[in-house]
């Protein structure tokens, strides 16, 4: 994903619109948006920056995320987004990790900046570089453009090291895979710190042609109205988000009438914004991606995914997918394993951590840590994460499936299920409750009961005003789970439910 590819869809079509400012209103055609990444590039020259230094960004979504990915790539420096979501330990600790040799500044972090262990550029400051620059830089495939850090919610983050290839080969196969073309319209609602929100739509509408409206700050009610005013054909969000667009007043008096495709992502989808999008008759999907892989990975004809609630569809046409047991048995249909992932999509290492990058490869094979199961049709389910699976008196649970049941129930908004320490059982699921309405736990037990295997009904219904969500809008189930692994340390919640 050198600036070629930017610079001949700049031929192609210089004055179509790439990018659109959804705060402000302003509209940057394809000519345009490639100027100015040869301008950034000048400047960063200018300021010191070279071959394979990295550059770090902390901003909210705006068009300066694409004037760096593209303006690295035109002189071999590495762009390394923030999450603006972070505290100022944590921007610390990538910045040494990564060895930043700079820090750009969008003006909403000045202030946080002034105590960044690194130098420091705002845009304003930025402006003031030379901006001579005549020269591209010939990169290889296999040259870093990015380090995308993981959201460390299992420990530190780690950094995803992204090649030209990798971003370049997702970009293409979700453009054949999902039929994507120059009239597609996105709105980019997800962070653009995040891989969701810089490439799973992003890059690939601008390789294809579109046009990418940026939203700064999600809000339901804004996102409706962006959807409509700049015409929106598909977009991407995460379910919290979408839990939010469907409860607010507005979602039922708003048509869509130019969206073809609502695509989720980031976790698995509750049934009920399916069936909130097909009283609408609009077309509703889910995909499954990770940094490390793309994100893209699947594909599932919106027309089909209604029928198949909750599967994310087959391996896309240029990448392969298996599920494994214990590295060596491939699972057969129906049953469960670990989600390997192989491609020229799939992340090259993880920035200076060797073990690490080992310990999630196996030959060309991404150990994605997520586990699915394929149905007779050949059709592919997300049930949760490797480390996720709850065994509770030798019995193999997924929170995934119990979870699916709670949010059937129409008191509750969002759930979290977990396994915590036991002394009995090894491990006893409990279920963490955000409600719409008055419930009770025994309410929610029996109709636990009507639905699913005794084993895997929760021994502890909690119920809190507000479930923890991490950078993305994912639940923070390692917050959760800190919080309440003592549950069943006294004799007392022991014998409860049992």
């Amino acid at each position: 994903m050198n600036g070629s590819w930017l610079q001949k869809r700049s031929q192609h079509s210089p004055h179509k619109i790439a990018v659109i400012d959804g705060e402000t209103g302003e509209r940057w055609n394809y000519k345009q948006l490639y100027d100015r990444s040869r301008v950034m590039a000048g400047r960063l020259l200018s300021a010191g920056i070279g071959i394979g230094d990295r550059v770090a960004l902390l901003s909210p979504n705006h068009i300066v995320y694409f004037d760096l990915l593209f303006a690295c790539s035109e002189i071999g420096a590495i762009f390394v987004p923030l999450n603006w979501r972070m505290a100022e330990k944590e921007w610390n600790y990538i910045i040494r990790d990564c060895k930043a040799k700079c820090v750009i500044v969008h003006d909403d972090y000045l202030e946080q900046s002034k105590r960044l262990e690194c130098q420091v550029f705002s845009l304003e400051e930025l402006e003031t570089k030379e901006t001579q620059w005549n020269t591209t830089r010939a990169t290889r495939s296999n040259d870093p453009a990015a380090i995308i850090y993981t959201g460390g919610t299992t420990g530190q983050p780690k950094g995803v090291i992204l090649t030209y290839e990798n971003i370049t080969f997702n970009a293409t196969n979700t453009i054949v895979s999902w039929g994507l073309h120059g009239g597609d319209i996105t709105l980019t609602c997800l962070p653009m710190f995040h891989t969701g929100g810089l490439n799973a739509l992003s890059t690939p509408i601008l390789m294809a042609g579109g046009t990418v409206v940026l939203m700064k700050n999600f809000d339901a009610e804004k996102a409706m109205n962006l959807l409509n005013m700049y015409e929106c054909t598909i977009t991407l969000m995460v379910p919290t988000m979408y839990g939010m667009l469907i409860e607010h007043p507005q979602f039922q008096s708003t048509d869509f009438p130019t969206m073809r495709t609502f695509l989720s992502g980031g976790a698995p989808c509750p049934l009920e914004i399916y069936e909130a999008f097909y009283k609408k008759d609009k077309l509703f999907k889910e995909g499954y991606g990770l940094t490390e892989a793309g994100p893209n990975n699947f594909y599932i004809d919106p027309n089909e995914a209604y029928g198949k609630k909750g599967s994310v569809g087959k391996a896309m046409l240029f990448n392969e997918v298996k599920l494994m047991i214990n590295d060596n048995l491939e699972a057969a249909k129906g049953e469960v394993g670990e989600i390997y992932i192989r491609g020229s999509h799939v992340f090259s290492e993880y920035w200076g951590k060797e073990e690490e990058t080992k310990k999630a490869k196996s030959e060309e094979w991404l150990r994605t840590g997520d586990l699915g199961r394929r149905d007779e049709d050949g059709y592919f389910y997300i049930v949760g994460r490797t480390k996720d699976m709850i065994i509770s008196g030798g019995e193999n649970i997924y929170p995934l499936e119990v979870e699916q049941i709670l949010c059937q129930h129409e008191a509750v908004k969002e759930v979290c299920v977990l396994g915590v320490p036991h002394p009995v059982w090894g491990e006893a699921v409990i279920a963490i409750v955000s409600n719409k309405k008055q419930t009770s736990e025994k309410e929610l037990l029996t109709f636990c009961k009507r639905r699913i295997g005794v084993y895997k009904i929760p021994k502890k219904v909690i119920f809190v005003p507000e479930l923890p969500k991490t950078a993305v809008g994912k639940l923070d189930k390692k917050n959760l789970l800190d919080s309440f692994r003592g549950l069943f340390t006294n004799k007392e919640n022991t014998e409860e439910h049992v």
